[in-house]
């Protein structure tokens, strides 16, 4: 049976994830809220919200769980070719509210969207706490790919990315790893399987394993100051 969580009690702990469901795989718990105090316990502990419209709040830690180690990251030779092209210039938390604007539109593969009005506005809140980033990739000018997440000691929680020119969101995303590799982030979560991330190195491990990783990294800081509101490269 799931655990109701109570709308008013930010504390309320979490079940274990040990006693998620295996079908559907990971859903752990219903309601509550999406307060920064219960966002920021639950990724400690290796649970996500995601539930579609008028649906309740849901939680999850589906296992096993894929993730990518930044040092694995895989980059194709033809996004090898693109990055070689400079296609793109990247920034950090240039325009957060506009990625996850992006990444809350309809797909063609997909009904609907997930991210809701009040994810975003849960989201935005992070964002202007300093807990929720945004990495975006722009072409002559205009916003054309992107991703963000959740930084957390050293690991980094990606939620959602977007794309609107081919190879964008790919880029945008191998940029990413880039710089948090290069900022000491060890650990990149991707919550569940896709092609899209596998191809670019991302793989699965247990969630016991996971949660293990989150109960070291989480506590550590990175290797240095990471965050810098709207920086732009090239």
């Amino acid at each position: 049976m799931l655990v109701s969580l109570n709308p008013y009690d930010y504390d309320q702990p979490f079940p274990d994830v040990s006693l998620a469901l295996d079908e559907p795989n990971g859903l752990l718990a219903v309601g509550g809220c999406l307060s920064p105090r219960r966002l920021v316990n639950a990724y400690r502990q290796g649970i996500f919200p995601w539930f579609g419209e008028d649906e309740p709040i849901l939680w999850w830690s589906p296992n096993p769980r894929l993730v990518l180690f930044p040092e694995n990251l895989h980059v194709s030779r033809s996004l090898r070719k693109t990055l070689k092209k400079a296609e793109f210039n990247y920034s950090v938390d240039r325009c957060f509210e506009q990625v996850i604007e992006a990444c809350a539109e309809p797909r063609d593969y997909a009904l609907g969207t997930w991210i809701s009005p009040e994810i975003k506005q849960a989201y935005c809140h992070l964002h202007t706490l300093g807990l929720a980033h945004s990495f975006e990739a722009w072409q002559e000018g205009c916003l054309v790919g992107g991703l963000y997440g959740l930084s957390i000691g050293q690991v980094f929680f990606g939620e959602s990315m977007f794309h609107r020119a081919s190879n964008a969101s790919k880029a945008a995303f191998s940029y990413a790893v880039g710089q948090l590799q290069q900022w000491g982030f060890r650990l990149i979560d991707c919550q569940v399987y896709t092609d899209h991330l596998t191809s670019l190195g991302a793989e699965e491990i247990p969630r016991s394993t996971f949660i293990e990783l989150l109960d070291s990294l989480c506590g550590l800081p990175p290797a240095v100051n990471a965050w810098h509101v709207g920086r732009v490269v090239g």
